[in-house]
């Protein structure tokens, strides 16, 4: 019984392992210098094909599109006056150029110094306008070109965390990759909105909370080392003032609150992260009271390194405005607003104007219910069930070089289907595992699609869109790249087993690219045919 066992065990070690093209890409890395190579070369690619994706053709159309009627004219005069000026309401006669016409034809002085009232903070908006006084405003590749950068970035961004996350660069090419050809990231660089601008400044704060965590584990083990080295005991943990990736992280995510009030959301949710974290680094270091000393001793001190850099950026970004005579409630006490009294009287007449706006821009965007065609309630996000249509032109034959009866210009945020679906699905098998295996990284994934989605879950009878999704889509991405490495294995798997895990998952982004082939037309305004555009409606409400 034990010969027939052994030989069993010498048939299991003789059986090959890997696959074909494991054995070649070993014998391809065959050298330390070529793994270095290939650590950056996988993310630098990847980005490079996000750079062509996005920045070829970016300045058609050359109109504005969607809300580049508020973010482009924005952005235009806050550069010039420190605050967002207002613009000339549409003619009133029938045939007159509209503001947005004249504006798409050079006339980008129609601006006038009367404030005009803003739903959002200021920074997206002084980025937009920094990319116009450098292309000028009359390019439409000058009011988009922040936005694309911005968005390559987030996809080297993306490759580069979930290849220091999961430790394997095919990993991390893997999910820039889907992040690169994903439409509706795609269009998110390509539209001037500012949640692309938000999205990089959120993948930032979350690569300087992973720096954070692998610092912080190296300081606490190197605590514990020297107090067991000196006979001290290692009851309590240290208070670790010096935490240069978490400032870092508060400084970022208040960049992101400075472009967009979501970004609050963030940074809650991945401060909260760190104390979590911080207890169970504590808890693996060999620290007897990890719970409490993460929550009464870190904790506040984390909390002074983040929120109060997080609110000075945010009220940073509003510098113009403090400097300006003319911006909105600049003037509000003067005008016979209420002055604060008691314990708050010493607080300057500007900084109390300052507040009364935040509190209007509030008011407005918690009691925003205006219907919209393209509104989508966030319970029906992760189906996609009503993506926003940006942009549509229609032309008959001839017309514009259409050469089928009927033909039209489009651009759709709707994802790839292929991308979003299979990443939802991997979201919920994480969440899974993490429950089962409590593995640190896959928590690091969900915490970030958690902030990006559950606090809209409060605003389900607000006005809200599909692509506010974007905010988290790297993290969606990011378990879609883990689960396909589930998927595929390790190289020492038995070798049919792993050869078919290849061929499966080649085949599946075999289907990804030919569909962002397919689907590219609709993200990008080329011209096609009305029946081509038609057969990408593949749900009722997606029209």
């Amino acid at each position: 019984m034990t010969s027939e066992l052994t030989d069993d065990r010498r048939d299991v070690a003789d059986r090959p392992t890997g696959s074909r093209l494991d054995d070649w890409w070993a014998h391809v890395l065959r050298t330390g210098t070529r793994v270095a190579v290939w650590r950056w070369t996988g993310p630098l690619a990847v980005t490079l094909l996000a750079a062509v994706l996005r920045l070829v053709g970016l300045g058609h159309p050359h109109s504005l599109v969607f809300d580049e009627t508020y973010y482009v004219k924005d952005g235009w005069s806050i550069v010039h006056l420190g605050y967002e000026g207002t613009w000339p309401a549409n003619p009133s006669e029938k045939g007159a150029p509209t503001t947005d016409q004249r504006f798409a034809d050079g006339q980008t002085d129609l601006f006038s110094q009367a404030a005009e009232f803003i739903a959002h903070p200021s920074l997206g908006k002084y980025l937009i306008g920094l990319g116009m006084l450098v292309f000028g405003a009359d390019s439409s590749f000058g009011w988009r070109i922040t936005v694309a950068v911005l968005g390559i970035a987030t996809v080297f961004l993306t490759a580069v965390i979930a290849r220091s996350l999961f430790r394997s660069t095919a990993i991390g090419t893997l999910a820039g990759f889907l992040l690169a050809v994903d439409g509706q990231a795609i269009v998110l660089s390509r539209v001037t909105l500012l949640d692309g601008i938000l999205t990089f400044f959120v993948v930032l704060g979350a690569g300087a909370l992973l720096l954070d965590r692998r610092w912080t584990e190296r300081r606490l083990d190197r605590w514990v080392a020297r107090r067991t080295a000196a006979g001290r005991d290692t009851l309590w943990g240290p208070f670790l003032w010096w935490r240069p990736w978490l400032i870092a992280m508060g400084l970022t995510l208040g960049l992101a609150t400075a472009t967009k009030w979501s970004g609050m959301f963030f940074l809650a949710f991945f401060a909260v992260y760190s104390v979590l974290s911080d207890m169970m680094m504590r808890r693996r270091a060999g620290i007897e009271f990890w719970s409490s000393s993460a929550f009464l001793q870190q904790a506040p001190v984390s909390f002074l390194l983040t929120v109060p850099i997080a609110a000075a950026t945010y009220l940073a970004a509003w510098t113009g405005w403090f400097t300006s005579r003319d911006g909105w409630d600049r003037d509000w006490i003067a005008n016979g607003g209420e002055r604060w009294t008691g314990l708050l009287a010493w607080v300057p007449d500007s900084l109390q104007n300052w507040w009364h706006y935040q509190s209007e821009i509030y008011g407005f965007n918690i009691g925003l219910h205006t219907p919209h065609s393209y509104q989508a309630n966030p319970l029906l996000w992760l189906v996609m069930q009503r993506p926003t249509s940006m942009y549509y032109v229609g032309t008959d034959a001839g017309q514009d070089g259409c050469t089928a009866s009927r033909c039209g210009e489009a651009i759709t945020g709707i994802a790839n289907p292929f991308i979003w679906y299979a990443s939802v699905i991997a979201v919920v098998a994480l969440l899974v595992l993490w429950v089962l295996r409590r593995r640190w990284e896959y928590g690091f994934v969900l915490i970030g699609v958690a902030a990006g989605y559950l606090p809209w879950l409060m605003y389900v009878n607000r006005t809200v869109f599909q692509f506010y999704t974007i905010a988290f889509e790297p993290f969606m991405v990011m378990a879609l790249a883990a689960a396909i490495g589930l998927v595929l294995g390790r190289r020492t798997d038995e070798r049919s087993r792993r050869t078919r895990a290849i061929v499966w998952v080649g085949v599946y982004l075999g289907v990804v690219v030919l569909a962002s082939v397919y689907w590219y037309p609709m993200w990008t305004a080329i011209q096609m045919p009305w029946d081509f555009i038609r057969s990408h409606y593949w749900m009722p409400s997606w029209l």
